[in-house]
């Protein structure tokens, strides 16, 4: 019917353009035609996404495609920083056609969309009534819908009598709903209270106040019977195409529209051969370039379709919908239309008449604990310790990871039940590696995995890491050197022979000299031979620790003891420094410091066993026959203590916490070299885009 009246009007009428068709399925059949006749084809209410792949020069959109909202969609999203989102919309041509845009534009700010529900548009009360219900058993809490009023009514209606317009719910609407809530029935805006709605900014002027008002008498003075008598923003872009339309003609002036016929005898169609609008492409182009201010705002048409001047954001409250802010392409969202800077909404009024912003999701209620997967280990149980009761058949779980994440969940603003469930095999032992624990979480065999996990860069692929609650590396643990001499003359060596040699010489030597000087005038340097060689000698080595008796009278003498004390104290002080660094520093020398080293001789290397650490070492081209995995400190002792050449290691790689326990515990023995390797530290493991992981890291940064 809709094709043998367009052809109708393209063969007998002789029309130029035509204004229509009314949606997006009729708007399928008449682009062609358009297309073949060379008249433009003006749709103020085509809206869906799919028609700008048809790539018809001749269709000319006069309206806002559906995808144009879904930019101001997504900052609301961003701006309250909501991860989870349910799609909801009605399971037609209209409603398919802008998911795809929503589902990606939501990825672009780290949200994800959990659940897609589409609604029949026949569908029963009963089944919406079902589907709601599933919702409801879902943790996400923000829903956009996208559907026309009838069926967002009567879903509106069912989702207030479940409950689900209280506290803690988030409804967002697009315009579909949102540009007729002024037509809508006190009933319906009842069961809408909260919901916030985006639909196209119509400026208000004194032109469209004094066109409402002739409107609305015209349509009253026709139709006395007629309730409703506003108009909407798909009439004033009727208007505005009109008006254009006018305007691209008075530009082309009078002239001879006559039509040509087309040498193809019929169609595809198989209706009468189409002829060809000689004046079609001037009118199209014209139309192409007309510009005004027109009652829906500036008309302007971009890449075939209405140019996006912005969308108003309404919260429906009260008897009706109040303006919230705006978006626009330029700012983003403002709280003017007419603001340049950006800055927050007003003060929004959500579901169940909270002044809060909800927090977009809550845990499931159905009374479900979480399922916490820990690591089960052997050795360096300090982070994680599984231990069993055998008469209670009880377990518990200690440790230092275990403590943080306990005192982080009691210090969030909500309970969070959870139990902890060991990853183990039915007789105790570990059931895998790390990284085998945390695809747990990506199978949601667990909601979350708490113990020493390094946060990894191929970890997050699957899983979402709290923020680190540990420093973070990887260094290299060796054995060091014992230089400490056991024999009894150890104290000769921090001087040289030579040293030793020459300082005695200088000994006697300013004995000597103090003896020539004094002799003669001091009592304490003469007497019988015997004496005062004693004297030369004693006098000299006393000022070691200058405990000398013997006085000094001569004033050069004196100039030379000063001289002399000066020597003494920079001998004995240099002794002490070379003494004491020969008893301490020079033992804790590491037998290897270089990496290569170990690669190069072959020297097999240990590991803790389920790190991440094997992978690493295998990436550093260690041969994989060299590395030896260990699970405890003191198995690690032990294959230090056997060398690399009765089966044990040269050294071994483990993460600072770790490594930090071993070396408490066998300081002497062992110590840590350079380079230390970046890594991330500990993290709490939860499943990609779990909204617990900002409200954790957040806890973690305050703790």
């Amino acid at each position: 019917m809709l094709l043998n009246s367009a052809v109708d009007l393209l063969q007998n009428e002789e029309v130029e353009a035509i204004i229509g068709p009314g949606s997006s399925m009729q708007a399928n059949f008449m682009i062609g035609l358009g297309s073949k006749a060379r008249v433009p084809i003006i749709s103020f209410s085509a809206t869906s996404p799919s028609l700008s792949s048809l790539q018809s020069q001749y269709f000319i959109r006069a309206t806002l495609n559906d995808s144009a909202q879904v930019p101001a969609i997504r900052a609301i999203v961003q701006t309250f920083g909501w991860r989870e989102v349910v799609l909801i919309y009605v399971d037609n041509e209209y409603g398919n056609g802008v998911i795809p845009s929503l589902t990606s534009a939501f990825l672009e700010v780290d949200a994800h969309v959990t659940y897609w529900s589409p609604i029949h548009p026949s569908v029963t009360d009963d089944q919406l009534v079902e589907e709601l219900h599933k919702l409801m058993r879902m943790p996400t809490r923000v829903f956009i819908v996208h559907m026309l009023t009838p069926l967002g009514y009567r879903l509106f209606t069912k989702a207030n009598e479940a409950g689900m317009m209280e506290e803690g719910y988030v409804w967002i609407l697009t315009d579909g709903i949102t540009d007729f809530l002024s037509t809508l029935n006190a009933s319906a805006i009842d069961s809408m209270q909260g919901v916030l709605g985006v639909k196209p900014h119509v400026p208000r002027t004194k032109e469209l106040e004094s066109f409402k008002i002739r409107w609305k008498k015209k349509i009253q003075e026709e139709y006395p019977t007629n309730e409703i008598s506003e108009l909407n923003i798909f009439g004033l872009w009727a208007y505005d195409a009109a008006c254009a339309l006018a305007m691209a003609v008075e530009k082309l002036g009078a002239g001879n529209f006559s039509l040509q016929k087309t040498n193809i005898s019929r169609d595809s169609t198989g209706f009468e051969s189409i002829r060809v609008s000689p004046v079609g492409p001037n009118i199209l182009h014209s139309l192409l370039s007309t510009r005004f201010r027109g009652l829906s705002g500036d008309f302007q048409i971009g890449d075939g379709q209405l140019r996006t001047s912005g969308f108003h954001i309404v919260n429906v409250i009260g008897e009706g919908e109040r303006g919230v802010g705006f978006w626009t392409p330029e700012n983003g969202i403002v709280r003017r239309s007419n603001s340049t800077s950006k800055a927050n909404l007003r003060a929004i009024t959500w579901p169940g008449e909270s002044p809060s912003v909800p927090k977009g999701w809550v845990l499931p209620t159905n009374g479900k604990k979480l399922k916490i997967g820990v690591p089960v280990k052997e050795g360096f149980s300090e982070f994680v310790k599984v231990t069993r009761d055998p008469i209670t058949n009880t377990t518990k779980i200690t440790g230092y990871s275990i403590a943080i994440f306990e005192n982080v969940m009691e210090t969030l603003p909500y309970a969070v039940p959870y139990e902890y469930v060991p990853f183990e095999t039915p007789d105790g032992k570990a059931a895998g590696s790390y990284d085998e624990l945390i695809s747990q979480v990506y199978f949601q065999k667990y909601d979350a995995v708490v113990g020493d996990i390094t946060i990894l860069a191929n970890r997050s692929f699957y899983v979402d890491f709290t923020l680190p609650y540990t420093e973070s590396g990887v260094s290299m643990i060796v054995p060091i050197i014992n230089n400490r001499s056991k024999n009894a003359w150890v104290f000769l060596k921090p001087l040289t022979w030579d040293l030793w040699v020459t300082s005695a010489c200088f000994f006697v030597f300013i004995g000597f000299v103090i003896w020539t000087l004094e002799h003669r005038i001091n009592e304490d340097f003469r007497g019988p031979r015997s004496h005062q060689v004693g004297t030369i000698f004693w006098f000299s080595f006393s000022t070691l620790v200058f405990a000398q008796r013997e006085r000094i009278v001569s004033n050069l003498a004196r100039f030379v003891m000063i001289i002399w004390f000066f020597v003494v104290l920079i001998l004995t002080q240099s002794y002490t420094a070379s003494f004491t660094s020969m008893l301490t520093v020079q033992q804790l020398k590491p037998t290897i410091t270089d990496i290569n080293e170990l690669i190069r001789t072959g020297q097999r290397v240990g590991y803790q066993n389920g790190s991440f650490i094997f992978t690493f070492l295998k990436q550093m081209k260690f041969d994989e026959s060299n590395l030896v995995k260990y699970d405890s400190p003191e198995q690690l002792d032990g294959l230090f203590s056997n060398g690399s050449r009765k089966g044990g290691i040269a050294a071994a790689f483990e993460e600072i916490p770790y490594m930090k326990l071993f070396l408490a515990k066998y300081c002497s023995k062992y110590t840590a070299v350079q380079p230390t390797y970046k890594f991330d530290g500990f993290g709490f493991v939860f499943p990609k885009h779990s909204p617990l992981v900002s409200d954790v890291s957040m806890r973690i940064l305050i703790e």
